[in-house]
């Protein structure tokens, strides 16, 4: 899987970290930089390359990652999960089909975010009766950028 990853100075450890480990764990890495301090900048490269299908599924980082989840919320298509831990990373995928999750660098711990990236690369949506509904519903609401 092709996996976009970016985030703002403030996280660029804790991203290289993942880019690591997600090459280790047999993904690919489109990397969009952690050089800008707008992080709703990366954020909204991040999700676009998302929506248009250039990467398979992204990981965004700021210091707490709430930023970075809103700003990749306001494009059309993407759809941002901000998850602190690995259940949250597991529903995020299997209830919500998120293709995209949000990580707070200053909050989440080195260990946490590799299990976090691990659960949520390994697991895949599938539709279900109890989810798609939601999900339908609330894709109706969704407006264009």
């Amino acid at each position: 899987m092709l996996i976009g990853l970016g985030c703002d100075p403030n996280a660029h450890d804790l991203k290289q970290t993942l880019a690591d480990y997600a090459v280790e764990l047999g993904h690919e890495i489109k990397d969009f930089g952690s050089d800008d301090p707008l992080y709703s900048n990366t954020a909204v490269r991040v999700a676009e390359s998302v929506v248009r299908g250039d990467v398979d599924r992204a990981v965004v980082l700021c210091g707490t990652g709430i930023g970075v989840s809103i700003a990749s919320n306001k494009v059309k298509g993407a759809y941002c999960a901000l998850v602190t831990d690995a259940y949250q990373a597991e529903r995020a995928q299997l209830s919500n089909n998120a293709n995209m999750i949000a990580l707070g660098s200053q909050v989440t711990g080195v260990e946490s975010a590799k299990r976090i990236l691990a659960t949520y690369l390994g697991a895949t949506y599938v539709e279900s009766p109890r989810s798609a509904p939601k999900l339908a519903e609330m894709y109706k609401y969704e407006v264009s950028t």
